[in-house]
């Protein structure tokens, strides 16, 4: 079958070489791609958000499924218009991307299904901020409502932080939205917990860590992420049950009481604190670069997993994980995720990977036949292996090894898991 993959990330990427080696699998079309997914699909340099032109592109390649990577297509509601016009498409639907489009949706939705997470309030306006100032103390945290790109987040320690964190929101920083979440703060351990859902069923597809802070010792702004690892040790058995029971069930059978049962890729971001989850988001896709991590331990076909969640049948198909840990850090361009300089040449020539090693494109491209960069975060350094110290040492030496002169990256990617090794 022919597969289309919406996207030009990492994320995109390791989902495309996924693809590539399934059995299923006919042709894959990267839209738009990047310099890395040209090597295993063909790229389109179609704008993914120009509905139209897209369809008529699926139509013209004879394009069994679609396979939306990042979620603003999806919360601009791509699924809806591409069942509208009869085509196979992996990913929730308008209504239910609100989960991550909307955080006052969220957390509205967790108040009213008694969904364990963080004290809020939905603010419009600086009196309101006022009054939820009034009912906490710091540090609190404020959030932009609508999508950010993995930078709407801000812990602000005084509250002349919350104050000016939040006017810069009411002032349009973000377009997607001037509404403010202001939360209380929770202490304890992030982590990020994937499903693979359809309208009947769920499916548990891999566990992670996300390093958001751009420095090392989690200093400094948030970014889209610099680095992750899988599994998460910090999930148990009875640590899943509760997320399970008390957050995933009540959500979905939410959404389908409204009518819009939830599919496609979930990520539950949790907080554990004593041992009890509190939801701090909902992702309505993979995380990137969470799948960075757990895509290469999965032994499952996913294009078979994709097609049974579209047709609804994935208990199925049972999932098989991969015996190895693995990680993922990101090699960036300095300055990110601020100004940062694009157009820098890559030379990769030199490294030799092997089964247990893959390099992701992110910030990539060819132009005149060499690879470059054009994004913030470029690329994914991605090992498995017996322990996360001896493959963060690994993912270390092939960065070296790259040498190049434009980046930089977090040398401390794993530092909680490796600890405690």
């Amino acid at each position: 079958m022919n597969i289309a993959l919406i996207g030009n990330g990492g994320r995109e990427h390791a989902l495309c070489q996924k693809i590539y080696d399934s059995t299923i699998t006919d042709k894959i079309y990267c839209i738009p791609g990047n310099a890395g997914t040209s090597a295993l699909a063909k790229n389109l340099d179609i704008d993914f958000l120009n509905f139209k032109k897209l369809l008529f592109a699926i139509k013209f390649y004879n394009i069994s499924l679609v396979v939306v990577g990042p979620e603003l297509p999806l919360v601009k509601g791509i699924v809806d218009f591409l069942k509208k016009n009869k085509i196979k498409v992996f990913g929730p639907d308008k209504y239910a991307a609100q989960l991550e489009g909307s955080k006052a949706f969220m957390k509205s939705l967790c108040k009213k299904y008694k969904v364990p997470t963080a004290g809020f309030k939905t603010c419009k306006n600086k009196k309101d901020v006022k009054i939820f100032l009034n009912q906490y103390k710091t540090p609190l945290v404020v959030k932009a409502d609508g999508l950010a790109s993995g930078k709407g987040v801000t812990i602000c320690q005084s509250i002349k932080e919350v104050e000016k964190s939040s006017n810069e929101i009411f002032l349009g920083k973000f377009r997607s939205s001037k509404k403010v979440i202001l939360e209380e703060f929770l202490e304890g351990e992030e982590v990020s917990y994937f499903l693979i859902v359809d309208k009947k069923h769920f499916s548990f597809i891999g566990s992670a860590q996300d390093h958001k802070c751009v420095g090392q010792n989690e200093t400094g702004p948030n970014t889209g992420g610099m680095g992750a690892y899988s599994p998460a040790p910090v999930i148990n058995k009875n640590l899943e049950r509760k997320i399970i029971n008390k957050i995933v069930k009540p959500t979905l059978q939410a959404l389908k009481s409204r009518g819009h049962p939830y599919t496609g890729f979930l990520y539950v971001g949790l907080m554990i604190k004593n041992n009890e989850p509190y939801l701090i988001e909902y992702n309505i896709r993979m995380g990137d670069p969470e799948c960075q991590a757990i895509m290469p331990r999965l032994k499952t076909d996913l294009v078979q997993l994709l097609n049974a969640s579209v047709e609804n049948k994935l208990n199925k198909v049972k999932i098989k994980w991969s015996k190895d840990k693995c990680m993922t850090t990101v090699l960036c361009a300095k300055g990110y995720p601020n100004k940062y300089t694009t157009n820098k040449k890559i030379n990769l020539e030199q490294i030799k990977l092997t089964k247990k090693s893959f390099i992701f494109h992110a910030g990539t491209k060819i132009k005149d036949g060499l690879l470059i960069s054009n994004g913030g975060r470029v690329l994914n350094i991605v090992f498995l292996g017996s322990t996360f110290l001896k493959i963060r040492n690994q993912i270390h030496t092939v960065i070296k090894t790259i040498n190049w002169k434009h980046g930089f990256f977090r040398r401390d990617i794993g530092w909680r898991v490796i600890k405690k090794q």
